[in-house]
């Protein structure tokens, strides 16, 4: 069974410093069909369980722990018995969603998942989130950015945990090094890829140094 992207958009609401702003996400599926991984359980636990159509969830992986990424992550986890993954450096703001859940492993730089024959390796990209991460899976040709990279720039940084300069360096450093043809899957939005991103670095550059 070959391994295969699957991707649902889910709707919910994205709330920090005091603000709340309606957002649609995007949920990542990666798996054949025996099992799988979610990537990034968001607002709507239900649509993810129906789209995982009776595959097993072997993992629940958050690329930042704003609560519009992990909000469905607990109720997920519950129905399926899957463990959610984040990384340490998220774990304040995912105490300010689920203060009383907490993730079930760690994710490192550098570190591999395999899921149906493919591995993701996890890429820490500080900026939007400090422990946020992207997944890089080779054998697909694609890059999940979670809300580090989109289509024209950078993910925002004019909110607590969050730093320009710094996400500026992870996308230098750990995503235009990437083939220029791998496939940008986001967060939010329509993808891009690395090579139609790169021509802007020297921009982001400028403004973050």
């Amino acid at each position: 069974m070959a391994a295969r992207i699957d991707h649902l958009v889910t709707s919910g609401t994205f709330s920090l410093d005091g603000g709340t702003w309606d957002v649609d996400n995007n949920v990542w599926i990666v798996g054949d069909d025996s099992e799988a991984v979610v990537i990034d359980a968001a607002h709507d636990a239900d649509a993810i369980l129906a789209a995982l159509d009776g595959r097993a969830l072997r993992a629940i992986i958050c690329t930042h722990a704003h609560n519009d990424h992990v909000d469905a992550a607990p109720a997920l986890a519950a129905a399926t018995g899957a463990r959610i993954l984040l990384h340490p450096a998220d774990q304040p703001l995912w105490k300010q969603t689920h203060p009383d859940h907490s993730p079930d492993g760690d994710l490192a730089d550098g570190q591999v998942l395999t899921i149906a024959g493919i591995d993701l390796t996890v890429l820490h990209t500080p900026g939007h989130a400090p422990g946020a991460v992207c997944l890089y899976a080779p054998d697909l040709g694609t890059v999940f950015t979670g809300d580090t990279l989109f289509q024209g720039g950078p993910g925002a940084t004019g909110r607590s945990f969050s730093d320009f300069p710094t996400i500026v360096d992870s996308i230098r450093e750990k995503l235009l090094t990437l083939p220029p043809e791998t496939v940008v899957r986001t967060g939010h939005g329509d993808p891009t890829t690395i090579g139609d991103e790169a021509p802007h670095l020297q921009e982001w550059i400028n403004r973050g140094h």
